[in-house]
């Protein structure tokens, strides 16, 4: 039977009475616009911006930028800050060897999800927050399914609770196209690494 993860999301937000710490990993400013607004009200939000998969140094540090400029920008309950992750691109390359043929949304994006999630598992358990998620499942092109069991995963890996969440529900992925519109945010048309640029595929 599949989970409807945006009802889970909803029962844990039900429990939160106060802010807790939430670690979100963010792929861009536009995918994160929707999530920050969403749940802002029910945590003290810091955004780590990690994408080793992004195959060009510029293109990392423009959606870097934008990232910053949306925060800056953006009127939210509580403040939002944003710890800027390592450009690790020989890591992403490395870890995808021999799947660099593999069809957009496979294996080679399983595995781009996991490298991305795990070090936001990893930093948001040193770091001592109460949870950690991603950005990803706003993307009608990313699998919801997928990276909920991969943060389930991590949650047990690393003893650190995932936020379950699936935000292109409710509309989430228009409502981002709409903030990005607001803000003018940079949308790019290709999720990072060179294999989507090829494929065109947009977050």
């Amino acid at each position: 039977m599949k989970i409807d993860y945006q009802k889970k999301l909803e029962e844990i937000l039900e429990t939160i009475k106060e802010p807790k710490k939430l670690l979100l990993h963010s792929c861009c400013a536009p995918c994160s616009s929707y999530v920050l607004e969403y749940l802002a009200k029910y945590f003290k939000i810091t955004i780590f911006y990690y994408n080793p998969n992004i195959s060009l140094k510029e293109e990392f540090d423009k959606r870097l930028k934008e990232q910053i400029r949306l925060i800056n920008e953006m009127e939210t309950v509580n403040k939002i800050d944003i710890i800027e992750g390592l450009y690790e691109n020989d890591k992403y390359e490395k870890l995808i060897k021999g799947l660099e043929n593999e069809k957009e949304g496979g294996n080679r994006c399983f595995k781009c999800y996991r490298l991305r999630m795990e070090e936001t598992a990893k930093l948001a358990t040193k770091l001592n927050y109460d949870y950690f998620t991603t950005t990803l499942s706003i993307s009608p092109y990313k699998n919801a399914t997928k990276l909920n069991e991969i943060g389930e995963e991590l949650e047990k890996e690393y003893d650190i609770k995932y936020l379950y969440a699936d935000f292109k529900k409710k509309n989430g992925y228009k409502r981002s196209i709409e903030l990005s519109k607001k803000y003018n945010l940079y949308r790019q048309n290709y999720c990072g690494c060179i294999y989507s640029k090829r494929g065109n595929i947009n977050e």
